[in-house]
């Protein structure tokens, strides 16, 4: 039977890639990269850097393909969503079943960590529910965005006693900041939540390409620096072509025991 392996490769620096990681990419004989056209092709190339510095095996070779655009919203961001994958899906299977031998492996570079805010893993359930091609799933975990943030601004996730919560822009700009946290971390937030949040009180710990020689902090109360990190935003942005950024918000004072 094929193995898939889906790797965590880290947030953006080659050096966050664990021991297993570098063993399980070496184990597979493709190594599935993604295209996500020439806006993310820096996203394609740290894929290429990480193979041509950790991959030893002289038998693996790489396979490139493009993955589609994602639809602006419609009525329903789920069914959006859902298409999207459905297309994925196709995509994945049709790798799998030609360019994969019966008793091969191939790898899936991922960024961050398979299990938090990716869809490979889900993607990879529909292409199994879908019966056309059998395939053993194994998981390597990777560092994310979130443990490379707080470590760019030298912070426990957690405060003593209390929870954090792990959330969306969306939900952010939705919600607001949870009443049963005192930090949310806060993920793919194109369009600055944040700003939405009436308690300019909180405290903000931002940063983009975290990990990589671009990386960009902020940190400070809300209302002092949020205009700050929009402006940063926008012009890296405009300079790359593309941004990923993520942030921290947690309510001042101790938690209450």
């Amino acid at each position: 039977m094929r193995t898939l392996l889906v790797v965590g490769i880290g947030a953006g620096n080659p050096e966050h890639m664990t021991v297993q990681a570098i063993n399980g990419l070496n184990r597979a004989d493709v190594l599935f990269i993604p295209d996500k056209g020439e806006a993310k092709s820096e996203l394609a190339g740290l894929r290429r850097e990480i193979c041509d510095r950790f991959v030893t095996n002289p038998k693996s070779r790489r396979v490139e393909f493009e993955v589609p655009v994602r639809a602006e919203p419609a009525a329903s961001y789920r069914a959006t969503v859902d298409d999207w994958h459905e297309a994925i899906a196709g995509i994945y299977e049709a790798l799998i079943r030609d360019e994969l031998a019966e008793d091969g492996c191939g790898a899936f570079l991922i960024w961050g960590d398979p299990c938090l805010y990716d869809s490979a893993l889900r993607i990879l359930e529909r292409v199994q529910a879908r019966g056309n091609v059998e395939f053993a799933l194994e998981v390597i975990p990777g560092i994310t965005s979130v443990q490379a943030l707080a470590a760019g601004h030298r912070l426990a996730l957690n405060r003593i006693g209390d929870a954090f919560l792990v959330t969306t822009g969306r939900r952010l700009a939705q919600e607001g900041m949870p009443d049963d946290a005192g930090t949310a971390i806060v993920m793919l937030d194109g369009k600055c939540a944040f700003r939405t949040l009436a308690d300019k009180d909180l405290s903000i710990f931002w940063g983009a390409y975290l990990g990589t020689p671009d990386e960009v902090l902020v940190c400070g109360r809300l209302g002092d620096v949020e205009d700050e990190i929009v402006r940063l935003r926008d012009e890296a942005r405009r300079r790359k072509g593309w941004i990923m950024d993520t942030y921290l918000l947690r309510r001042p004072g101790e938690p209450q025991e």
